[in-house]
């Protein structure tokens, strides 16, 4: 069975960092590119970064509005993904979702809270 299991999610305040974690099973992690989303209410769910696997590179893709605050990285011993959020804004409120696109289904862990607020 595929899951995957977020964790890290808090209270910051603005300009503190985080870091999120998301631990993979039933699935061969190392072979898949692996993603981090968010939705804040109201609001669609959208893509926040992206590591491909290290057979290709493991490159990493951004949304602008994060780019030069979060860096995302994956640690294939431990099927693990991570989000390092640093600089963090009150726009950076939001449920936060690993992700992976497996056998054209897109498969979501259940989403860790990320609240920024003074």
């Amino acid at each position: 069975q595929v899951q995957l299991v977020e964790s890290g999610g808090g209270l910051v305040q603005p300009g503190g960092s985080l870091r999120l974690s998301c631990t993979a099973s039933g699935f061969p992690f190392r072979i898949y590119a692996m993603s981090w989303y968010r939705q804040a209410p109201g609001l669609e769910r959208e893509l926040v970064a992206s590591i491909s696997s290290f057979g290709f590179g493991a490159g990493t893709n951004y949304a602008d509005s994060v780019k030069g605050r979060f860096t995302i990285s994956r640690d294939d011993a431990k099927n693990s993904v991570l989000l390092q959020m640093n600089s963090l804004k009150p726009e950076d409120t939001a449920v936060y979702y690993c992700n992976v696109r497996r056998q054209g289904n897109m498969i979501w862990g259940q989403g860790t809270q990320v609240t920024v607020s003074a």
